[in-house]
């Protein structure tokens, strides 16, 4: 990433708001089952009870980890329309021909095909192009090159 306050796509808000909320659930029942100070039992219950307080502590993290995040792609606003960014919406030609409106974004998921992760191999490569440019980037079957066709609110389906 840039170093800056980078912005984030609508689907990549959404995606850290609902990791946000499953944490913050998921932190509540964790820290729900801790006793306090004065922990009666064994050493194993002793150990277990450590064990859910490294998982609160490791919960708090991330916690504050998307919070920042949030608060830093407000502070950035919208992914530039010029240049490719995290949070931008790139229409790209593959060496095959094939053409692909893809999605830079900081958080890979399954169930979202058409996004490409900023530190993947043709995420590193597009980061800070134009449209018009090409960039290679490796792939586990070898070279590979793309066509930046466009940028922004102007990605999208290219015809003809």
């Amino acid at each position: 990433m840039s170093g800056g306050p980078e912005p984030i796509s609508a689907e990549g808000l959404r995606a850290v708001r609902e990791e946000l909320a499953q944490l913050r659930v998921e932190r509540g029942e964790v820290a729900a089952t801790l006793r306090g100070v004065d922990p009666v039992g064994d050493r194993a219950d002793a150990a277990d009870e450590l064990q859910r307080a490294s998982e609160v502590a490791r919960l708090d993290r991330r916690i504050v980890e998307l919070e920042a995040r949030l608060r830093e792609a407000e502070v950035a606003g919208e992914p530039s329309a010029r240049v490719v960014g995290v949070g931008s919406t790139v229409n790209v030609r593959f060496d095959d021909g094939t053409e692909e409106t893809v999605e830079i974004s900081e958080i890979a998921e399954e169930r979202d095909l058409t996004l490409v992760t900023f530190d993947s191999p043709l995420g590193k490569a597009l980061l800070g192009r134009h449209a018009g440019e090409t960039v290679n980037y490796d792939t586990p079957a070898g070279a590979a090159s793309a066509m930046v066709l466009s940028v922004g609110a102007d990605a999208g389906p290219q015809t003809g």
